[in-house]
């Protein structure tokens, strides 16, 4: 009989998705207690901070005792009574897909891609994240089902557009999250939240089921609250789909780092000022960077001249309001269920563009693909804040630059981890952001879990009781 003592509620809910399976592997925790805690808090604590949209209590209790049958009888899976989140994009079968969007609640008939492996996995899927109307955007202020609210701090946003994931995950109310990222929607969210974000290179995590925003953007995305917790979903969900056009086939199986830490090259902006970041966020980052004099080797600034991040941006965005026309069309049309002006006056401007506007658009792919090639021939790693700004007020303006520093990744469809690299004079975290060569996504991890060790800025999270 264990005779060690209970673990508090808020222990559990504050906890890293590697605590939790070590706590269930010596017996400390049973899955159906664990779902119960995840579940009762969510009931208490969601009405304010509207991070789910869609949360059955019912189906989740169904999981978790199945998860406990399993650990009875010694045949688990590898996140086996893991309570989980989903951005609302990602169908899950017999719930509907909302995308954020009105009109859009029969239940889908089948699972995507990494909820079929998640629930192989065992994991305990515990409901929808809250989500920007159709992925548009970068605050989860959503005209269709509300506001999420970042746990720091009540009436700031959480950022988007899988701010509901990164306040679940912040807030205790899911030990991880699997989202999606385009431009930054994982990284933007876990940067104003404070906890950890992972966007895979591009095609290494099938997207099929994941309704789409550019499919030579769109990356399924992992939220926790701890680097090792993000490789531990990479190596459940990652893998070749032949069903998914762009799903990455590996030539060799994922292999252990192979960096060498003492030759490490580390790439840093020349001028993050004219890159458009808010004078705290360089002061938080400065005084990361001194802190990680010795974990980031031999620094050198990288040329960036022929990168206008604005306006690479923009044209990312561009490819998404393009397809998202096709992806949306019937959504656009119903009148009964209409869709916000903002919404569509962005798709809206799309549609007045020519083919030729999107080819020129189209381009820079193409040119961030060169660019990185270019870049990592020269550095391992490229470094710099995760987002110009840290959350801002939701009843005030939403900056257009959000996703400036996240484009390049998405763009260039390499790896991107976002981590806490402290907080602001005002008390919010700011993320650091770590982007690796194409296929460099555990050597990546490795590093951002010695940066995040050497900083030990992870803020305290605001799981309230």
């Amino acid at each position: 009989m264990n005779s060690m003592p209970p673990i508090a509620d808020v222990d559990l809910r504050r906890a890293s998705l590697c605590q939790l399976l070590h706590w269930l592997a010596l017996g400390r925790v049973q899955p159906e207690a664990l779902s119960q805690i995840y579940q009762q808090a969510i009931e208490r604590i969601n009405p304010q901070l509207n991070a789910y949209v869609d949360q059955r209590s019912g189906l989740v209790q169904e999981q978790a005792h199945m998860a406990d049958r399993r650990r009875r009888d010694g045949l688990i899976g590898r996140l086996d009574g893991i309570p989980l989140a989903l951005k609302d994009n990602i169908d899950m079968a017999g719930w509907p897909t909302r995308v954020g969007l009105p009109g859009r609640s029969k239940p889908v008939q089948a699972d995507a891609h990494v909820v079929a492996r998640l629930r192989a996995s065992g994991a305990v899927l515990v409901g929808k994240t809250n989500m920007d109307e159709g992925a548009l955007g970068t605050a989860t202020d959503n005209p269709h089902f509300g506001a999420t609210h970042n746990p720091h701090r009540h009436g700031y946003s959480a950022g988007g557009s899988s701010g509901g994931a990164a306040a679940a995950v912040a807030a205790g109310l899911a030990v991880a999250a699997v989202g999606s990222d385009s431009l930054g929607s994982i990284r933007i969210p876990a940067s104003y939240c404070g906890v950890y974000a992972l966007k895979p290179t591009h095609g290494e995590i099938s997207t099929r089921g994941l309704v789409p925003a550019a499919r030579r953007l769109d990356a399924v995305g992992l939220l926790a609250r701890g680097v090792d917790d993000l490789t531990v979903l990479l190596q459940v969900l990652a893998g070749y789909d032949a069903d998914d056009a762009r799903s990455r086939r590996r030539r060799v199986a994922f292999a252990l780092p192979d960096w060498e830490p003492g030759n490490l090259r580390t790439g840093l902006l020349p001028d993050l000022v004219a890159a458009g970041v808010q004078p705290e966020v360089i002061e938080v980052f400065e005084a990361a960077m001194a802190k990680l004099n010795h974990a980031l080797g031999d620094r050198r600034t990288v040329d960036f001249a022929d990168w206008n991040f604005a306006r690479t941006r923009r044209a990312g965005l561009l490819l998404m309001e393009a397809e998202m026309l096709a992806t949306y069309a019937a959504d656009l049309a119903d009148a009964a269920h209409p869709v916000s002006t903002r919404f569509r006056d962005m798709l809206g401007y799309a549609a007045g563009k020519s083919a030729a506007d999107y080819a020129v658009a189209d381009r820079v792919l193409d040119a961030a693909t060169l660019k990185m090639r270019r870049l990592f021939a020269q550095v391992d790693v490229l470094v710099l804040p995760t987002t110009p700004q840290g959350a801002f007020p939701l009843d005030g303006p939403v900056p257009d630059s959000a996703a400036d520093l996240t484009s390049f990744a998405s763009l260039a469809g390499c790896p991107a981890v976002s981590l806490p690299m402290g907080q602001l004079p005002d008390g919010m975290p700011a993320g650091l952001q770590l982007v690796g060569a194409r296929g460099s996504d555990l050597r990546l991890l490795e590093l951002a879990a010695v940066c995040a060790a050497t900083l030990d800025a992870e803020p305290n999270y605001p799981v309230m009781v």
